[in-house]
């Protein structure tokens, strides 16, 4: 009996001990990209295991895609009712989704249609196809950015460096026709010309539009948009290590009574 305690008791440490692991999350992002490219971790109000994203920097990081980087990059995982997190009334996302038309059909005839978009439908793709993209970008395909910083290593650390990484090319650097130098991009060569420049958009909070501000908060955004749930994921951790902490101390309690009269 005493052996199957101290089995139970081992399980519930490890659990917690595990569970904390999980909730604190991976080790520190990695630093470097391919080719050994290192950049610098950026302080970000949502990292940690308390940390919440800003909703002010996802308000303008919204503005910063639709502004620009929606010209070339799509975002088919994201409904338009999901914005609703970033703080906007269901007045503001039935707005902001009727600036776009959605193809839907058939008709009674058969027939496919345009129609304008209400927030349950998703962001409409700059291209109507692959090819098209490819087409429109000197053979380079814009990923869509959904999960970008979930599918780049380094997260939202690498997507700001990439995009406050644009510079002159020196001079014993050879580039491809229609490429751009990016210090943090492996090889250096990258097909997405530079995409923002100062004061790019006018932000609706009078915030300065500088290149690094922007990044910052396009960056902040599409962490959201890869990881929605993330606030929800480190609340429940708290609840689970709480709970598991007290299952602790209750199995601790319960041993020294149990066999207090055995030592």
């Amino acid at each position: 009996m005493m052996g199957m305690l101290r089995m139970k008791i081992g399980l519930v440490i490890g659990s917690v001990v595990l569970s904390a692991g999980l909730w604190l999350g991976a080790p520190a992002t990695a630093t470097a990209a391919g080719g050994g490219i290192t950049f610098e971790k950026q302080k970000w109000q949502h990292s940690g295991p308390f940390g919440t994203f800003d909703r002010a920097a996802m308000v303008r990081g919204l503005q910063v895609y639709t502004e620009v980087c929606a010209a070339c990059h799509s975002l088919d995982l994201v409904a338009f009712r999901t914005l609703s997190a970033l703080g906007m009334s269901e007045d503001d996302v039935k707005e902001f989704a009727s600036d776009y038309e959605v193809e839907d059909g058939p008709d009674n005839e058969g027939e496919m249609f345009d129609r304008e978009a209400v927030p349950s439908d998703y962001f409409v793709a700059p291209y109507a196809n692959d090819k098209a993209a490819r087409a429109s970008n000197n053979g380079a395909f814009p990923p869509d950015l959904s999960l970008i910083t979930k599918a780049r290593v380094g997260g939202e650390d690498y997507l700001y460096a990439l995009l406050t990484g644009y510079e002159d090319e020196p001079e014993d650097f050879e580039l491809g026709d229609g490429m751009a130098y990016n210090k943090y991009y492996s090889g250096h060569q990258i097909a997405m010309p530079q995409p923002l420049f100062e004061e790019h958009v006018e932000y609706d909070d009078e915030t300065e539009a500088t290149v690094e501000q922007m990044s910052r908060d396009v960056s902040v955004f599409l962490t959201w948009t890869a990881e929605p749930a993330m606030e929800d994921r480190k609340r429940m951790g708290v609840k689970v290590l709480i709970f598991l902490g007290i299952m602790l101390v209750l199995l601790v309690l319960v041993k020294r009574r149990v066999w207090s009269g055995v030592h």
